[in-house]
């Protein structure tokens, strides 16, 4: 869900720009006041007014001036103690130096021992690395697991003496290149480079053992450097600009089983015949207006994510008719433009399906799904319908429920007991509850007053 991603990142970007503040006891500090530092200034004459018979032309001319050397005057007396010290103030001038020219090494904010195998320094405000430091793979030669994220980083360096190196995590940089992949790629299992600026990732090409790769979050135009790395299992290339899936790259990656491409600028979901393993694939916030070409899924797909698509009815009943989907248990289709959720009726196996902000109007529309919740072992626990039509309908939530026995969840509410006022499930209605409740006080006041008439007795 890439508008969460949008993670709440960048906040801490905004640096201390002062330098470190000086503890200063200004409740029994003896600063001294212009009345008792100051000399009054002489009254003017016509001496120091030019000649003028009463100097009020050149006094009021000179009022400005005299004003700022008084200030100026004040501010010198402030700055003194009364011992002659001046107080400590530099602390208060913002600096002239942009937070990404400080150069800040990792060894400046955490320092760190040379056998170190796990190193993870996340950026907070104030503490912001700018450089990695191209000495850091000859101190830390044993690093397994090297993490610097959140911080000012442009390059990657310092990579080329790792030889054990298995999860590099730079997110959240500003980071343009991939750069040193061929040093460390041989051992890289997990490369999380999302939150940057890179345009190109074929230098990927160089980790064969990849098994995660993350890229959310960049510039990229194209899928590129995969077609020989078999062995990734998780991919994430959401929130970029690629426009196509493409077959070449994507058929060598037989083993994968995650697949996030949301936020992008696909029309078409192509080029997976070969991903035979795929569980879980993610497709929102594109340009779809049919689902297609999942065949080769059909047995394996768990999760699927299609939400805020410009799909319609036809475009989703095409596939979703004529495959069972046997493993699916969750459907996002949420802000498509879904009039009846027909299309979703042989989904037997669903257990969560996501309808938010469609166009379906009457419970009649819902109703082709009545199998998947009524049927004998229905699995159908959450259905969400909130932002449609249908919503608006008397009793909403308690038709449905009628409808789909098997709902756990409407929208945001839980089903239980309260939700209408009446059992549900063999559970007591409130009314049924709170009359016992009243009858349980009832029966304490009753012995309590029996045993304060036998201890008076």
């Amino acid at each position: 869900d890439y508008h969460i991603f949008e993670h709440s990142f960048k906040s801490d970007r905004d640096r201390n720009r002062y330098s470190t503040r000086p503890p200063i006891d200004y409740q029994h500090s003896t600063m001294s006041t212009p009345s008792e530092t100051e000399p009054l200034p002489p009254e003017p004459t016509a001496a120091t007014t030019g000649g003028d018979n009463d100097g009020t032309n050149n006094l009021n001319n000179n009022d400005d001036s005299d004003e700022k050397k008084s200030n100026n005057n004040d501010n010198d007396n402030n700055k003194k103690s009364t011992n002659g010290n001046e107080l400590p103030l530099d602390w208060t001038k913002p600096s002239n130096t942009a937070p990404c020219e400080v150069i800040t090494l990792p060894r400046d904010v955490c320092p760190y021992a040379e056998d170190e195998t796990d190193l993870t320094i996340v950026g907070t405000h104030g503490r912001k690395l700018t450089k990695m430091g191209s000495d850091l793979s000859s101190t830390c030669p044993d690093l397994s697991t090297l993490v610097l994220r959140s911080h000012l980083l442009s390059r990657m360096e310092g990579l080329g003496q790792f030889n054990k190196l298995e999860v590099l995590e730079l997110y959240d940089n500003s980071i343009g290149t991939l750069e040193g992949l061929e040093a460390v790629g041989s051992t890289l299992r997990v490369l999380d480079m999302s939150y940057n600026v890179i345009r190109d990732m074929e230098p990927v090409k160089h980790c064969p053992n990849l098994t995660e790769l993350y890229l959310a979050q960049n510039k990229l135009k194209s899928i590129a450097g995969l077609r020989n790395l078999s062995k990734l299992r998780k991919i994430d290339l959401g929130a970029n600009r690629i426009r196509i899936m493409d077959e070449e790259e994507l058929s060598g990656l037989t083993n994968l089983e995650e697949l996030w491409l949301g936020k992008n600028k696909i029309e078409e979901i192509d080029g997976i015949k070969k991903l035979t393993k795929l569980r879980r694939l993610d497709v929102q916030a594109n340009r779809l207006t049919k689902i297609q070409n999942l065949s080769k899924q059909a047995e394996t797909l768990e999760e699927l994510y299609l939400a805020d698509n410009g799909i319609k009815d036809d475009g989703a009943a095409a596939t979703f008719r004529t495959l069972s989907f046997p493993q699916l248990t969750v459907l996002d289709m949420c802000k498509n433009r879904l009039t009846t959720t027909s299309p979703f009726s042989n989904l037997l196996s669903l257990e969560e399906l996501w309808l938010t902000g469609n166009d379906i109007k009457t419970f009649a529309d819902v109703r082709y799904i009545e199998n998947l919740g009524a049927r004998e072992g229905a699995c159908l626990e959450g259905i969400y319908l909130d932002h449609n039509p249908v919503s608006k309908e008397f009793e909403y939530r308690k038709v449905l429920l009628k409808m789909l026995p098997s709902l756990q969840q409407i929208d945001a509410d839980r089903v239980d007991a309260n939700m209408f006022g009446g059992g549900v499930g063999g559970m007591p209605s409130l009314e049924e509850r709170m009359k016992g409740m009243q009858q349980a006080a009832f029966d304490l006041a009753l012995q309590q007053q029996g045993r304060q008439k036998s201890e008076g007795d």
